[in-house]
This record gives C-alpha cells, structure tokens and sequence, in this order.
C-alpha cells in the first residue's frame, strides 16, 4: 500500500465535498465577506460623519472668535475716542468753577450738561467718590486734609472726576482723602 492510499489520508476535494454534504453551501469562499465589507463601510462612514462634525464644530468656533474678536476691537476704539471727551469736561468744570458772568455761567452749565447726557447716552458715568470711603480701585489720593468733620480715609473733595464705561474704569478720580484730627 502506498503512503497516499492509506485511509487516514485525504485529498482537498474529498474534504470540499465533506464540507458541501455537512452544510449545505456549495460554495465556500468563492464570494467575498460581504458583511465584513458592509462593517468597514459602516466605520468609514462613521469616520467621516465625526470628521463632518468636528468640522462643523471649527466652523462655529471660527465664527464666534471672529465675532468676539470684532466686538474686543469695537470697545477699544470706542474706549479710545470716548476718553478724549473727558478733558474737556474738566476745562468746563473749572470754567464754572469762576464767578464771571450769568450768561457765561449758564451757557457752560448748559453745554456741560449736553456733554455729560451724551456720554451717559454711550453708557459713560462718573465715579461717586465725595463723602464716601477712598477705594483705590476707584480713585487715586493725591492730598490727605485734615479733618474734624469727616473719619479717616473719606474722600473729602473730587479734584478731578473719575468715570466708567460700563463695569470698567475709564479714567479713575484724583481724590483728597479727610485725616481725622480730634479736637
């Protein structure tokens, strides 16, 4: 007998047909794995899907920097324009501050008035510092007086008015803070 004829020997058909007979398929292998295709397909998809969104998501956050960085440039500016108005509210206040004439008076009352309205208008206000305690985020001391009338560290007079645009500080006050003195 020879080697190949032994019955524990068997050839590659008599298996394909032994694997035929047990399952019933007729052909094994011959067509592709189509659910492995249609899973590699699924995660492609999937892949590009979370690409589409992450894009998306850039897009956005593109556009809100875009608008905040706008918004930043827009404050600035106005911030920078609006701080030149301050000086000459100050030369109307010390022109008032002289006794000259009525209608003078009143013609700088009255243009000093319109000034303040339009920045209130662009939401700039002047810092309240007279009679309240000095607070340095507010208002720079440039005199102490001595005072019998008023405790420590009150603000006793505005030497120059400080103001805000909005919550941030435009321009802080320059303030003379009381030094209590007993009697």
């Amino acid at each position: 007998m020879l080697m190949n004829d032994s019955p524990s020997t068997s050839t590659t058909s008599e298996v394909d047909e032994a694997a035929v007979a047990a399952t019933g398929v007729t052909e094994i292998a011959a067509e592709p794995d189509l659910a492995a295709e249609l899973a590699a397909m699924k995660a492609l998809a999937d892949e590009r899907l979370a690409e589409l969104a992450y894009a998306r998501a850039e897009i956005e956050n593109v556009r809100k920097r875009a608008f905040k960085s706008a918004d930043e440039r827009l404050s600035s500016g106005r911030k920078a324009l609006l701080g030149k108005f301050i000086p000459v509210l100050d030369n109307l206040q010390r022109a008032l501050a002289f006794d000259d004439s009525d209608g003078l008076r009143g013609g700088l009352q009255a243009t000093l008035k319109q000034f303040e309205v339009a920045l209130a208008a662009e939401g700039i206000v002047p810092v309240e510092t007279l009679g309240l305690p000095f607070d340095p985020r507010v208002a720079e001391a440039i005199a102490t007086r001595e005072s019998k009338d008023h405790e420590d560290e009150i603000v006793v007079e505005d030497v120059q008015r400080g103001y805000r645009l909005g919550d941030e500080l435009l321009r802080p006050a320059m303030v003379i803070v009381a030094k209590h003195v007993s009697d």
